[in-house]
């Protein structure tokens, strides 16, 4: 009896629907591991560590550093995305089935797959992480007019800068859509603004999650944190199936994680960057958070700043501000352990996210 009582409070069947999804997404991911690992290793998707900046410029300091990650398996980022890929559909079309077959209604219940909610952030979760794969397999193979490999900026940029496009248009002219929420204050209507809006905040969390992937460990950890805060976000705002869905990267991260911490067994590459940054950036703009991604993501905006800076002071002023960047590579340089800098840059994301999620909660007002 005190069971089916339990069974009838809709917060409990919601919390327990987000929390399986993403133990289901960490379970089939940590399936999924073996087999793509042996595949990287077998056919020898390794990175090659390069001695030359984009430009032609001499690295000085992290070719030395990593010089032993040299061969290490890459786009181990697609471990998440087709887990999480493959969970979402098999909630929508599987476990309907078997909830049916052995009279498991709860099963059913798991299904995430909703059109106002997920198909956004899984559509730029695939188109992305399709564009990292093929970048990682240029860059191994040697393929590209990059040296050493790999697609030119140029032609990722405006690969990202179409699905951007992509989920500008439909917020804004299928959703309608134009307003971004300040905690505490309101909603504040930007008109057609909204769209580059939208495109900024997609190019920037994909190009800053691609940055800040440079040591092991590092970027799965910052993805994980902030994916598990919009699904706090997400819960709090009765999005249940984008919460499940955020809790399913999670997941997925996770399982990620506990390979990919030092020493890595395979990286994730921009199949796993690219695609995660990009789709985080979707679902901050789902939950009309885009104030909010700022502050749990705070590190990217570190790493993307040290980026621009270097560049800046090398153009116009021929110095370096940074030993290297991004700037965990500077504290590498300066003597930091590998590992010293990855942890204490989590620190950092968990404590930016916890502010981010008190005040993204408590400052919460009229969502979409």
């Amino acid at each position: 009896m005190q069971i089916a009582q339990i069974q009838t409070i809709p917060i409990v069947l919601n919390v327990i629907k987000v929390l399986a999804t993403g133990f289901l997404a960490f379970g089939l991911a940590f399936l999924i591991t073996p087999l793509w690992s042996k595949f990287l290793y077998k056919y020898k998707i390794g990175i090659k560590i390069k001695d030359t900046s984009v430009s032609g410029e001499k690295l000085t300091y992290v070719s030395k550093i990593h010089a032993h990650k040299s061969g290490t398996p890459t786009a181990g980022g697609f471990i998440i995305w087709i887990s999480v890929l493959l969970l979402v559909f098999s909630s929508h079309w599987l476990f309907p089935l078997i909830a049916k077959w052995c009279g498991c209604d709860f099963l059913a219940r798991l299904d995430f797959l909703r059109r106002s909610q997920v198909w956004l952030p899984l559509f730029a979760l695939v188109t992305a992480g399709i564009l990292g794969l093929i970048d990682d397999f240029m860059s191994v193979k040697g393929y590209g007019k990059n040296k050493g490999g790999g697609m030119r900026f140029a032609m990722r940029f405006w690969w990202i800068l179409t699905i951007a496009g992509v989920g500008a248009w439909w917020f804004f002219y299928k959703l309608g859509w134009d307003q971004i929420h300040i905690p505490a204050v309101g909603d504040f209507s930007i008109g057609f603004w909204y769209i580059p809006v939208f495109i900024f905040v997609i190019i920037f969390s994909a190009i800053s999650s691609n940055e800040t992937d440079g040591l092991d460990g590092l970027n799965g950890g910052v993805l994980l944190i902030a994916f598990a805060s919009f699904a706090l976000i997400s819960f709090s705002q009765n999005k249940m199936d984008l919460a499940a869905f955020c809790a399913a990267v999670s997941g997925a991260l996770l399982a990620f994680l506990w390979f990919n911490f030092y020493p890595a067994r395979f990286f994730m590459g921009d199949t796993g960057a690219v695609s995660l940054g990009a789709t985080l950036g979707v679902v901050a703009m789902l939950t009309n958070s885009v104030i909010i991604l700022f502050a749990i993501v705070f590190i990217y905006l570190i790493e993307s700043g040290s980026v621009t800076i270097q560049l800046f002071s090398k153009k116009f002023f021929h110095r370096k501000v940074f030993l290297a960047a991004p700037i965990h590579h500077h504290f590498e340089a300066k003597g930091w352990p590998e590992t010293k800098v990855t942890v204490r840059f989590w620190i950092i994301t968990l404590v930016t996210s916890l502010i981010g999620v008190i005040i993204g909660i408590l400052g919460g007002g009229k969502f979409h």
